[in-house]
């Protein structure tokens, strides 16, 4: 769903570009309420694995393929102000140095496939940790589900902001029907992800899972008629204390494989957004982009021309670029970071 040049008209490109600035310094407020010791490197390592799947485009209808968004595996993993600029983070990456996703147009990606994408996934997964059970599994079932939601919530607002400034003269419905019905199968694959994801970090590391706090609900006793909570057992180790590592490493190195090897058996059709463009005449007045002559355009190292070094050593300079500016952000984040407010639930209804 990477809107490119073109597409949308420059007032309502800038005024997007204005919300999702906006919306970004809030994020970086936020931020430092979400981000410790503990989970700030770990945010650098969630932009940049997002980035690696997004290169694994899968197929989903005749001559369709999609990719991961990634709103929702962000903010459950590290919070929704945090996922908010680690989305950010990707586009800003893919655009400048891939060529992918116009620049004019980053104010209408941030809005539509970070903002949106993250808000609508982490308010639902909120909602539903809620009702359900408090155990790891309703938490991989919360995750499936709101990724499943977000990502034809994204072309929802995809949508809207075509019909209040779309460069061509085409049915909206038609482009509505086209989005939706697409985008829903797409975000079976987003939702298959994520849920994966999640469980696997949430079954080893559950600490760490901003959207698996306070999983464990507290011990009551019956004191002169009233329940209350028993004082919660101090571990023999501090949880702060407890090595990133080795969950870090793992991270980095499933990132750089899939991103280096895996992503040369992508699909290549065209993603859900590329195929409606072309199938409904969006595209018509699309720009080229201001950096197709980048070294790493199209996902290739230029001059090299085997495919599958090429591409595979432009998705591992894209990982390591991601994390080297997406580890920087979080870490002068964490330096400012302001007295961590509460974690329970009137923090939650906070972020929602």
């Amino acid at each position: 769903m990477h809107v490119p040049d073109g597409f949308i008209d420059a007032p309502v490109s800038a005024a997007a570009g204005v919300v999702a600035a906006g919306a970004v310094a809030v994020s970086l407020r936020g931020a430092r309420r979400e981000l410790d010791e503990r989970t700030a490197p770990l945010a650098g390592l969630v932009a940049a694995f997002i980035f690696a799947v997004q290169m694994l485009n899968f197929p989903v209808a005749a001559g369709t393929s999609g990719h991961l968004l990634g709103g929702a595996l962000a903010a459950i993993l590290v919070g929704p102000y945090t996922g908010v600029l680690c989305i950010s983070v990707v586009l800003l990456m893919q655009g400048i140095l891939f060529a992918d996703g116009g620049l004019t147009a980053l104010g209408v990606n941030v809005l539509d496939m970070g903002i949106t994408t993250t808000v609508v996934a982490y308010a639902l997964f909120r909602g539903l940790a809620r009702v359900l059970p408090r155990t790891r599994r309703s938490v991989t079932v919360a995750s499936f589900v709101a990724a499943l939601v977000s990502v034809p919530a994204a072309a929802c607002v995809f949508t809207l902001i075509y019909w209040i400034g779309g460069t061509t003269d085409i049915s909206i419905g038609k482009v509505f029907t086209a989005m939706v019905g697409v985008h829903v199968l797409i975000g079976i694959g987003e939702a298959v992800i994520t849920a994966l994801t999640v469980g696997a970090v949430v079954a080893v590391r559950p600490d760490l899972v901003h959207g698996a706090r306070g999983l464990t609900a507290p011990l009551k006793l019956r004191v002169d008629g009233e329940l209350v909570d028993v004082p919660a057992r101090q571990p023999v180790a501090p949880v702060a204390a407890r090595s990133t590592r080795g969950l870090w490493a793992t991270g980095l190195v499933t990132a750089l494989v899939l991103a280096g090897f895996v992503s040369f058996y992508a699909s290549a059709s065209p993603d859900g957004l590329e195929k409606v463009a072309a199938d409904q005449g969006i595209d018509k007045k699309t720009e080229e982009h201001a950096a197709k002559d980048s070294p790493l355009a199209d996902y290739g190292v230029k001059d090299i021309s085997d495919a599958r070094v090429s591409g595979g050593l432009a998705g591992v300079i894209g990982v390591g670029a991601t994390i080297v500016v997406g580890s920087g952000v979080f870490y002068v984040i964490r330096r400012r970071r302001t007295p961590a407010a509460p974690t329970g639930s009137a923090h939650d209804r906070e972020m929602v």
